[in-house]
């Protein structure tokens, strides 16, 4: 045993979880720890604002698979991360949040910075500590990782006083853990594996929703295999997207709020559903009462508080999804693709659905400057190849239906919490997850502008990170729901912006502005070839709108594909709901 003070224990548990990256900022509460990272071999990140460093974290660990680490002191530094560690939490992604904390015999009278850091993050952590003993360091940092990447992955965060990080011990690292009532079950009972199996080998109308958890338990040949050996057709959610090739014949797009009219179609004819991984979160199901309503659903999921949760289930299996399909796989029929496929007539129907509402057809080119347009542009330019992180609203949809994903994660969103700002500094952590990939960050006007000072990391470490701005000057989805739902009272959505150019040159980065159809190939084709970050803006039309959508209070057959059909959907809703469109 050799003695240590609380920051180099710290340090060296970090170094024995395998941390390479660290994203945060120092503070008064964390700089004795600070002290100590001088001497340890870290990558540190210097995030300009500590949500930024939890979102680089959450980018990171999303794109790695491993454990995402960020740092930030007492006070406004760990509430700044508030938003960060929810998104985390709501997505299951793994990460260990470590924040300064006043010193122990502080805690309690209001002394400058303090914040009663577990109280606020214990309903948006999986686990949190406040260590108030230097000899708990290493068995909390040992438990704080196991939590955070075992079972449905999550945040757990560690505060730790400023006292216990200058107090010494013997250190000796735990090299077992005790945590009696913490024992996922991943691997999924046999029993209800063979009751799915039959129900989906007597099934005619089968589908398959594949959401995040495909991703988190890397389970992408588990569920080609399971696909090719069944020929049921694949669907996705948001967070499912790259989890199953989208130019693979079985894969039938993504549904929910703003998915293909043809997969809410799909889920409202079909009669069995094997949904694996996935909450059945309200953008994909619609209105409940009315989702799936002839079909019997097996629910697959790691976290047994999901099932059933939001949606009646005739089979439940708690276990990972890549052992779960494993044998699933052994227990079902082979289908044969071609002659004698029982799937034949369920597949005729599909396509006709697909041949009649081509959600995703495109003009080769459009009258005006168009955001899907734009994006599809993206994925000729790119070849496919990119990985696509994306904010929140009416660009990340876009780019999730325009942007055909290929390879396995390689799409990258905030999907429960939704946060604006989420794009820039999650796309710094998948490049240093991911160095030798091209990352393109894909945001609008609006939600650039509230982390866009992360700039000064992309270009103080010259990461080739690719930034696409949609400028239309408006909060545009908020403005979209102002337009079709509240009688176009626009309020609070028109945005003055900056000189985007002129903001990239301050920061040294380079930057070019599209404003008309034939300058969009030609800028991507430039941001492409740039062997540093690029920064490109496209000035598009401030009033176009996501279609399809599913309007507020509707089901998924009450899909809409334009602008003529919301006053008679929204008719229809109200009048079942007996006079109430539901709300929003």
């Amino acid at each position: 045993m050799q003695k240590l003070n609380g920051a180099q224990i710290l340090s060296e548990c970090l170094l024995r979880e395998g941390v390479d990256t660290i994203f945060g900022m120092p503070g008064g509460a964390v700089i004795p720890l600070y002290n100590v990272l001088h001497d340890y071999p870290f990558k540190h990140v210097l995030c300009r604002h500590e949500q930024g460093a939890s979102h680089m974290a959450d980018g990171y660990a999303r794109a790695t698979g491993k454990v995402g680490v960020c740092i930030g002191t007492s006070g406004p530094g760990a509430t700044n991360m508030v938003t960060g560690i929810a998104t985390a939490m709501m997505d299951s992604v793994p990460m260990v949040v470590i924040t300064g904390q006043v010193p122990t015999y502080m805690i309690g009278k209001d002394a400058f910075q303090e914040t009663d850091t577990t109280g606020i993050t214990m309903p948006i952590t999986k686990h949190n500590y406040l260590v108030m003993d230097v000899k708990d360091v290493a068995r909390v940092v040992r438990e704080a990782f196991h939590i955070a990447r075992t079972g449905r992955p999550g945040p757990v965060l560690i505060d730790i006083p400023k006292d216990v990080t200058t107090n010494v011990t013997d250190f000796e690292y735990p090299e077992k853990l005790s945590l009696p009532g913490f024992k996922p079950n991943t691997k999924g009972h046999i029993n209800p594996i063979r009751r799915a199996a039959k129900l989906l080998d007597d099934a005619r109308r089968p589908l398959i929703m594949a959401g995040h958890g495909i991703i988190l338990s890397e389970a992408y040949d588990e569920l080609r295999q399971f696909a090719e050996k069944t020929q049921v057709p694949v669907i996705s959610t948001l967070l499912g997207i790259s989890g199953f090739p989208e130019t693979h014949p079985l894969y039938y797009g993504w549904p929910g709020m703003h998915g293909m009219y043809y997969c809410n179609m799909a889920i409202s004819h079909c009669d069995t559903i094997l949904a694996v991984g996935m909450r059945m979160d309200d953008r994909v199901t619609g209105r409940l009462n009315a989702f799936a309503p002839h079909a019997q659903i097996i629910h697959v999921d790691i976290d047994p508080a999901e099932l059933g949760k939001n949606v009646p289930t005739a089979v439940k299996i708690v276990g990972d999804a890549k052992q779960v399909l494993k044998l699933l796989t052994e227990e079902v029929q082979e289908n044969p693709a071609g002659e004698g496929n029982r799937l034949a007539e369920w597949w005729q129907t599909l396509n006709q659905w697909r041949i009649e509402h081509p959600s995703l057809a495109l003009p080769d080119k459009p009258e005006k400057m168009s955001s899907p347009w734009i994006l599809r542009q993206m994925y000729h330019v790119t070849e496919g190849n990119a990985v696509l992180v994306t904010d929140v609203g009416q660009a990340q949809m876009w780019a999730a239906q325009h942007y055909f994903f290929a390879r396995p994660n390689t799409h990258i969103t905030s999907g429960g919490l939704g946060p604006m700002g989420y794009a820039l500094p999650a796309a710094i952590g998948v490049q240093y997850g991911r160095p030798g990939e091209q990352v393109w960050c894909i945001t609008g006007d609006g939600g650039f502008q509230m982390t866009l000072e992360e700039l000064a990391v992309v270009r103080e470490e010259n990461l080739p990170i690719k930034i696409a701005i949609f400028n239309n000057n408006y909060l545009g989805m908020v403005r979209q729901w102002q337009q079709l739902f509240f009688n176009e009272r626009y309020m609070a959505v028109k945005m003055w912006n900056p000189d985007y150019v002129k903001l990239g040159e301050a920061y040294g980065i380079p930057t070019v502005r599209a404003s008309t159809l034939e300058e969009v190939v030609p800028a991507l084709e430039w941001a492409h070839k740039q062997e540093g970050p690029a920064m490109l803006e496209f000035v598009v039309d401030p009033f176009e709108n996501v279609f399809p959508m599913v309007p507020p209070g509707a089901s998924l057959q009450e899909t809409i594909e334009s602008v003529q059909e919301v006053a008679p959907q929204l008719a229809k809703v109200a009048a079942a709901a007996g006079g109430s469109s539901g709300g929003v």
